[in-house]
């Protein structure tokens, strides 16, 4: 089986025992969403490349230990969030997400400048907004929303409840329709 298409508890098992390749493979699958999530919450390429790259360090000392309790993408957000959370203490500053990530760059010759300009105003507004949020509602909604992770896998990543990641949704919810009603 090549390590493109094996499953993730395969591929976390033969890295655990250093495994280049399949590490490799983790990585490539995992870290465009880890790397995605990371830029939401810092307001720093240079920071989020560290970050994401602290992430998989540990995740690579760690795996070994890895007893599969929660799924492997799970346990890389929890590592990544912790080291957001690290990185965000150190630095002491408040998180601007970018209104795109490197790889949603978008040709102009290829939609309407009209549209565009209106898409690129509407994510700018959203990302404001975003910005107002504190770090733990916005946390979970980009899981939830972004990344489309259940209640379920934010909870074992914020190392809380159901019930508070549901109160987090709920306050950021609120926040994003206040903010956002000009563009209904």
């Amino acid at each position: 089986m090549d390590d493109e298409g094996a499953p993730d508890a395969v591929l976390a098992r033969r890295a655990a025992l250093h495994d280049r390749a399949a590490f490799r493979a983790i990585v490539h699958r995992h870290g465009p969403a880890l790397y995605r999530y990371a830029r939401r919450m810092l307001d720093d390429p240079e920071d989020t490349e560290d970050c994401v790259q602290e992430a998989f360090a540990a995740a690579w000392t760690a795996l070994p230990q890895f007893e599969g309790r929660s799924s492997l993408r799970t346990w890389l957000f929890s590592i990544t969030a912790h080291k957001v959370r690290s990185l965000q203490r150190r630095r002491a500053r408040t998180a601007r997400p970018l209104p795109f990530t490197p790889d949603e760059t978008v040709d102009p010759r290829a939609v309407d400048p009209q549209r565009s300009l209106e898409h690129t105003d509407l994510l700018n507004a959203l990302n404001a907004a975003l910005r107002e949020l504190p770090s733990g509602p916005r946390s979970a909604w980009l899981l939830r929303e972004v990344e489309g992770l259940s209640y379920e896998e934010i909870a074992q990543i914020s190392a809380t409840s159901t019930s508070t990641v549901r109160g987090r949704l709920h306050r950021a919810r609120a926040h994003l329709v206040t903010r956002m009603e000009g563009w209904r």
